[in-house]
Protein backbone atom coordinates (compact mmCIF):
# COMPACT_ATOMS: atom_id res chain seq x y z
CA UNK A 1 0.00 0.00 0.00
CA UNK A 2 1.74 2.98 -0.93
CA UNK A 3 0.64 6.85 -0.15
CA UNK A 4 1.08 10.14 -1.60
CA UNK A 5 4.17 11.11 -0.20
CA UNK A 6 2.92 14.24 1.13
CA UNK A 7 0.31 13.11 2.00
CA UNK A 8 2.49 10.34 4.16
CA UNK A 9 3.66 13.09 5.81
CA UNK A 10 0.49 14.83 6.93
CA UNK A 11 -0.75 11.34 8.30
CA UNK A 12 1.62 10.04 9.85
CA UNK A 13 1.91 12.25 13.53
CA UNK A 14 -2.13 11.77 13.67
CA UNK A 15 -2.01 7.75 13.51
CA UNK A 16 -1.11 6.95 16.77
CA UNK A 17 -3.84 9.25 18.31
CA UNK A 18 -6.50 7.97 15.81
CA UNK A 19 -5.78 4.51 16.71
CA UNK A 20 -6.61 5.37 20.08
CA UNK A 21 -9.61 7.22 19.40
CA UNK A 22 -10.55 4.24 17.05
CA UNK A 23 -10.55 1.26 19.77
CA UNK A 24 -12.21 3.75 22.01
CA UNK A 25 -15.30 4.00 19.24
CA UNK A 26 -15.03 0.59 18.56
CA UNK A 27 -14.10 -0.88 22.33
CA UNK A 28 -11.63 -3.06 19.98
CA UNK A 29 -7.91 -2.51 19.28
CA UNK A 30 -8.65 -5.60 15.99
CA UNK A 31 -11.71 -3.74 14.99
CA UNK A 32 -10.37 -0.02 15.39
CA UNK A 33 -7.04 -1.02 13.34
CA UNK A 34 -9.25 -2.54 11.11
CA UNK A 35 -11.26 1.17 10.71
CA UNK A 36 -7.73 2.83 10.31
CA UNK A 37 -6.04 0.92 7.61
CA UNK A 38 -9.53 1.11 5.37
CA UNK A 39 -9.01 5.00 6.10
CA UNK A 40 -4.83 4.42 4.92
CA UNK A 41 -6.59 2.38 1.62
CA UNK A 42 -8.77 5.27 0.77
CA UNK A 43 -6.01 7.60 1.03
CA UNK A 44 -4.26 5.49 -1.20
CA UNK A 45 -7.62 4.65 -3.70
CA UNK A 46 -7.88 8.27 -3.71
CA UNK A 47 -5.87 11.01 -2.77
CA UNK A 48 -8.52 14.14 -3.61
CA UNK A 49 -10.29 12.19 -0.45
CA UNK A 50 -7.85 14.00 1.99
CA UNK A 51 -9.00 17.80 2.25
CA UNK A 52 -5.99 19.76 2.09
CA UNK A 53 -8.32 22.85 2.72
CA UNK A 54 -8.88 21.76 6.67
CA UNK A 55 -6.29 21.09 9.73
CA UNK A 56 -4.63 17.93 8.66
CA UNK A 57 -5.90 15.87 11.84
CA UNK A 58 -9.41 17.36 10.99
CA UNK A 59 -9.17 15.83 7.36
CA UNK A 60 -7.86 12.21 8.63
CA UNK A 61 -10.78 12.06 11.59
CA UNK A 62 -12.82 13.19 9.17
CA UNK A 63 -12.24 10.52 6.79
CA UNK A 64 -12.37 7.95 9.51
CA UNK A 65 -15.74 8.59 10.38
CA UNK A 66 -16.78 8.76 6.89
CA UNK A 67 -15.81 5.41 6.52
CA UNK A 68 -16.91 4.29 9.76
CA UNK A 69 -20.25 5.84 9.32
CA UNK A 70 -20.74 4.16 6.39
CA UNK A 71 -21.32 0.75 7.69
CA UNK A 72 -24.85 0.17 8.44
CA UNK A 73 -24.26 -1.69 11.47
CA UNK A 74 -22.58 1.34 12.96
CA UNK A 75 -25.53 3.51 12.10
CA UNK A 76 -27.74 1.87 15.25
CA UNK A 77 -28.72 0.37 18.09
CA UNK A 78 -31.06 -2.34 17.08
CA UNK A 79 -29.72 -5.69 16.68
CA UNK A 80 -30.89 -9.70 17.37
CA UNK A 81 -28.05 -11.52 19.55
CA UNK A 82 -25.42 -13.46 18.42
CA UNK A 83 -22.02 -14.32 17.20
CA UNK A 84 -19.82 -12.40 15.21
CA UNK A 85 -21.26 -9.17 13.62
CA UNK A 86 -24.69 -9.28 15.41
CA UNK A 87 -23.08 -10.00 18.70
CA UNK A 88 -20.66 -6.60 17.99
CA UNK A 89 -24.42 -5.08 16.81
CA UNK A 90 -26.02 -6.14 20.58
CA UNK A 91 -23.35 -4.49 22.14
CA UNK A 92 -24.28 -1.22 20.55
CA UNK A 93 -27.55 -1.11 22.69
CA UNK A 94 -25.58 -0.55 25.74
CA UNK A 95 -22.92 2.06 24.13
CA UNK A 96 -24.16 5.92 23.34
CA UNK A 97 -25.89 6.20 20.29
CA UNK A 98 -23.63 6.29 17.12
CA UNK A 99 -23.07 10.36 16.14
CA UNK A 100 -23.42 11.89 20.04
CA UNK A 101 -20.26 9.00 20.84
CA UNK A 102 -18.69 10.51 17.92
CA UNK A 103 -19.24 14.14 19.09
CA UNK A 104 -18.11 12.93 22.55
CA UNK A 105 -14.91 11.58 21.98
CA UNK A 106 -13.76 13.94 19.73
CA UNK A 107 -14.50 16.36 22.27
CA UNK A 108 -13.30 14.81 25.36
CA UNK A 109 -10.60 12.67 24.13
CA UNK A 110 -9.17 14.17 20.78
CA UNK A 111 -9.81 17.66 22.50
CA UNK A 112 -11.29 19.17 19.31
CA UNK A 113 -12.32 22.42 19.30
CA UNK A 114 -16.10 22.85 18.29
CA UNK A 115 -15.37 24.44 15.10
CA UNK A 116 -12.95 21.25 14.11
CA UNK A 117 -15.80 19.07 15.19
CA UNK A 118 -18.23 20.82 12.64
CA UNK A 119 -16.08 20.48 10.67
CA UNK A 120 -15.03 16.79 10.85
CA UNK A 121 -18.96 15.91 11.39
CA UNK A 122 -20.15 18.06 8.82
CA UNK A 123 -22.24 19.61 11.54
CA UNK A 124 -22.81 22.87 12.42
CA UNK A 125 -21.80 24.38 15.68
CA UNK A 126 -24.74 24.49 17.31
CA UNK A 127 -25.45 20.75 16.29
CA UNK A 128 -22.42 19.90 17.74
CA UNK A 129 -23.15 21.13 21.26
CA UNK A 130 -26.18 19.73 20.86
CA UNK A 131 -24.36 15.85 20.52
CA UNK A 132 -22.45 16.68 23.37
CA UNK A 133 -25.19 17.42 26.01
CA UNK A 134 -27.05 14.48 24.31
CA UNK A 135 -23.84 12.14 24.82
CA UNK A 136 -23.74 13.80 28.39
CA UNK A 137 -27.16 12.98 28.89
CA UNK A 138 -26.88 9.23 28.09
CA UNK A 139 -23.60 9.05 30.13
CA UNK A 140 -25.29 9.87 33.27
CA UNK A 141 -27.42 6.53 33.02
CA UNK A 142 -24.65 4.14 33.24
CA UNK A 143 -24.60 1.59 36.24
CA UNK A 144 -22.06 2.83 38.56
CA UNK A 145 -18.74 0.78 39.25
CA UNK A 146 -15.85 -0.27 41.85
CA UNK A 147 -12.81 0.88 40.75
CA UNK A 148 -9.18 -0.06 41.83
CA UNK A 149 -6.51 2.85 40.97
CA UNK A 150 -3.06 1.61 40.17
CA UNK A 151 -0.84 4.70 40.44
CA UNK A 152 2.09 5.66 42.73
CA UNK A 153 1.89 9.12 42.67
CA UNK A 154 -0.05 10.93 45.37
CA UNK A 155 -1.33 13.89 43.69
CA UNK A 156 -2.57 11.98 40.91
CA UNK A 157 -4.01 9.07 42.49
CA UNK A 158 -6.06 11.60 44.04
CA UNK A 159 -6.96 13.61 41.19
CA UNK A 160 -8.13 10.27 39.84
CA UNK A 161 -10.19 9.29 42.86
CA UNK A 162 -11.85 12.58 42.55
CA UNK A 163 -13.16 12.76 39.24
CA UNK A 164 -13.94 8.84 39.44
CA UNK A 165 -16.06 10.28 42.26
CA UNK A 166 -17.74 12.91 40.47
CA UNK A 167 -18.98 10.98 37.51
CA UNK A 168 -20.56 8.56 40.67
CA UNK A 169 -17.95 5.08 40.75
CA UNK A 170 -16.79 3.80 44.04
CA UNK A 171 -12.75 3.82 44.35
CA UNK A 172 -12.40 0.34 46.08
CA UNK A 173 -8.45 0.75 46.56
CA UNK A 174 -5.57 2.52 45.17
CA UNK A 175 -2.27 0.53 44.84
CA UNK A 176 1.43 2.03 44.02
CA UNK A 177 2.92 -1.72 43.63
CA UNK A 178 2.23 -4.49 41.76
CA UNK A 179 2.33 -7.04 44.45
CA UNK A 180 -0.35 -4.15 46.07
CA UNK A 181 -2.98 -4.23 43.06
CA UNK A 182 -3.16 -7.75 42.77
CA UNK A 183 -3.54 -8.55 46.89
CA UNK A 184 -5.97 -5.67 46.38
CA UNK A 185 -8.21 -6.64 43.47
CA UNK A 186 -7.93 -10.34 44.89
CA UNK A 187 -9.85 -8.74 47.76
CA UNK A 188 -12.10 -5.92 46.50
CA UNK A 189 -13.13 -7.33 42.59
CA UNK A 190 -13.44 -4.00 41.20
CA UNK A 191 -15.52 -3.35 37.87
CA UNK A 192 -12.82 -0.89 36.65
CA UNK A 193 -9.04 -1.23 36.73
CA UNK A 194 -6.87 2.27 36.21
CA UNK A 195 -3.25 1.95 35.78
CA UNK A 196 -0.31 3.71 35.53
CA UNK A 197 2.66 1.83 33.85
CA UNK A 198 5.70 3.20 35.57
CA UNK A 199 4.87 2.50 39.51
CA UNK A 200 6.65 3.48 43.05
CA UNK A 201 9.15 0.23 43.54
CA UNK A 202 10.46 0.30 39.58
CA UNK A 203 7.70 -2.74 39.07
CA UNK A 204 5.15 -2.31 35.55
CA UNK A 205 1.80 -1.50 35.59
CA UNK A 206 1.50 -4.02 32.71
CA UNK A 207 2.38 -6.80 34.73
CA UNK A 208 0.01 -5.96 37.58
CA UNK A 209 -2.38 -5.99 35.08
CA UNK A 210 -1.70 -8.96 33.40
CA UNK A 211 -1.06 -10.56 37.15
CA UNK A 212 -5.20 -9.05 37.86
CA UNK A 213 -6.69 -10.72 34.57
CA UNK A 214 -5.59 -14.14 35.31
CA UNK A 215 -8.34 -14.06 37.93
CA UNK A 216 -10.97 -11.43 37.03
CA UNK A 217 -12.51 -10.21 34.04
CA UNK A 218 -12.71 -6.29 34.22
CA UNK A 219 -12.08 -3.70 31.83
CA UNK A 220 -8.61 -2.02 32.21
CA UNK A 221 -7.66 1.66 31.61
CA UNK A 222 -3.70 2.21 31.14
CA UNK A 223 -2.96 5.98 31.91
CA UNK A 224 0.85 6.89 30.69
CA UNK A 225 2.76 10.01 29.46
CA UNK A 226 3.92 8.05 26.46
CA UNK A 227 1.21 6.30 24.80
CA UNK A 228 3.46 5.69 21.66
CA UNK A 229 5.03 3.33 23.73
CA UNK A 230 1.48 1.15 23.76
CA UNK A 231 0.47 2.01 20.43
CA UNK A 232 3.71 0.29 18.16
CA UNK A 233 1.10 -2.64 16.55
CA UNK A 234 4.03 -4.85 17.31
CA UNK A 235 2.21 -6.86 20.20
CA UNK A 236 -0.91 -7.10 21.74
CA UNK A 237 -2.10 -3.58 23.39
CA UNK A 238 -4.53 -1.85 25.46
CA UNK A 239 -7.97 -1.28 24.23
CA UNK A 240 -8.02 1.91 26.31
CA UNK A 241 -5.25 4.72 26.88
CA UNK A 242 -5.29 7.64 28.68
CA UNK A 243 -2.19 10.19 27.81
CA UNK A 244 -0.45 12.09 30.80
CA UNK A 245 -0.82 14.98 31.20
CA UNK A 246 -4.53 14.56 31.36
CA UNK A 247 -7.89 16.60 31.60
CA UNK A 248 -10.57 15.54 33.70
CA UNK A 249 -12.97 14.95 30.69
CA UNK A 250 -10.91 12.95 28.84
CA UNK A 251 -10.59 10.61 32.18
CA UNK A 252 -14.33 10.68 32.43
CA UNK A 253 -15.27 10.01 28.59
CA UNK A 254 -12.78 6.80 28.14
CA UNK A 255 -13.99 5.53 31.69
CA UNK A 256 -17.89 5.86 30.08
CA UNK A 257 -16.77 4.51 27.28
CA UNK A 258 -14.90 1.14 28.78
CA UNK A 259 -17.96 0.54 31.08
CA UNK A 260 -20.65 0.56 28.16
CA UNK A 261 -18.20 -1.71 26.02
CA UNK A 262 -18.28 -3.94 29.05
CA UNK A 263 -22.08 -4.34 30.06
CA UNK A 264 -22.69 -7.41 27.77
CA UNK A 265 -18.95 -8.29 26.76
CA UNK A 266 -18.28 -11.56 28.67
CA UNK A 267 -15.52 -13.01 27.37
CA UNK A 268 -12.70 -13.24 29.06
CA UNK A 269 -9.56 -10.02 28.66
CA UNK A 270 -6.07 -10.03 26.31
CA UNK A 271 -3.41 -10.03 28.27
CA UNK A 272 -0.98 -7.14 27.48
CA UNK A 273 3.02 -8.32 26.51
Amino acid sequence: MQMNESIADLVAPQLPYLRRFARALTGSQERGDAYVVATLETFVADPRVFRRDIPAKAAVYQTFLNVWNAMPLNQTAEATAGGGLEEIAQRRIETLTPLPRQAFLLAAVEEFTTQDMAIVLDRSEDEVRKLVDAAGREISEQIAARVLIIEDEPLIAMDIESLVGDIGHEVVGIATTRDEAAKMASKTRPGLVLADVQLADGSSGIDAVNDILRTINVPVIFITAYPERLLTGERAEPTFLVTKPFKPEMVKAIISQALFFDMCAGGPRTSVN
